[in-house]
């Protein structure tokens, strides 16, 4: 089989750029695989597709078959560790499936750019901008608020904390399902004992995280808030509070 340098450059120039496309949504979002891990995926998966479907012409004798399906299959094995790379668990709470899985759907684009089904690639490429684009505001308006979520609050340890935190879930109708205490830990030379209290719970559909966020950075003693594993209050001073 033969193919021509210039068809060579276009199949892998547009895997740069379906790659690149997916990539800068991630970007965007500030998760660990961006836009460059995923123009070299995918890329890298369109040269494996050409060299396993064209790189063997002439090289084999006369009776033998080259299969280009071999190499090439080898993509879809190797790149779950590079996928998994990305996935982070933090005390229940599991994030980066998203960004494995586009890599793994770059790959395959990659794939079948370096194969020639350019119109495989295209449509792949354009319906995995729309899940990642559009379909996430209709996740965030129908599931999300259904699943229970990992919500930490790092606090100067002190008597009635817990019951102070119970009140405020209260008020706002937040269900909690599970709930952890730290060992406390000293904190600089006054002898400050800090605790992390991990919460796992269930928000009303038509509560503002705000809101939420507000009604606990209130309280006394209560140093920084943590959602789904990131910071979304700290507040420095809360040691003076006491």
């Amino acid at each position: 089989m033969y193919i021509e340098s210039w068809e060579i450059a276009v199949r892998l120039l547009l895997a740069v750029v379906l790659g690149g496309l997916i990539g800068v949504e991630r970007e965007r979002v500030n998760r660990p695989a961006g836009f460059r891990t995923h123009i070299l995926v995918c890329s890298g998966s369109a040269l494996i597709m050409l060299v396993s479907a064209y790189g063997f012409s002439g090289q084999v004798g006369e009776g033998f078959l080259v299969d280009p399906g071999r190499i090439a299959a080898g993509v879809v094995t190797g790149i779950g560790f590079l996928g998994a790379g990305t996935i982070l668990q933090q005390r229940g709470s599991v994030r980066g499936l998203t960004t494995a899985a586009t890599i793994w759907v770059v790959s395959g684009v990659g794939l079948a750019a370096g194969v020639g089904f350019y119109l495989g690639a295209i449509l792949t490429t354009f319906f995995v901008l729309v899940s990642l684009l559009l379909l996430r505001r209709a996740e965030n308006h129908f599931f999300v608020r259904r699943r229970l979520k990992h919500l930490r609050i790092t606090a100067v340890d002190q008597p009635g904390l817990l019951g102070r935190i119970g009140v405020a879930f209260g008020e706002k109708m937040v269900n909690i399902r599970k709930s952890e205490l730290n060992e406390p830990e000293t904190s600089g030379k006054s002898g400050t004992e800090i605790i992390n209290i991990d919460f796992f719970v269930e928000i009303p559909s038509d509560l503002s995280l705000k809101e939420l966020f507000d009604s606990l950075s209130v309280l006394p003693g209560v140093k920084e808030i943590s959602w789904q594993g990131e910071v979304v209050r700290k507040d420095d001073t809360a040691y003076d509070i006491l």
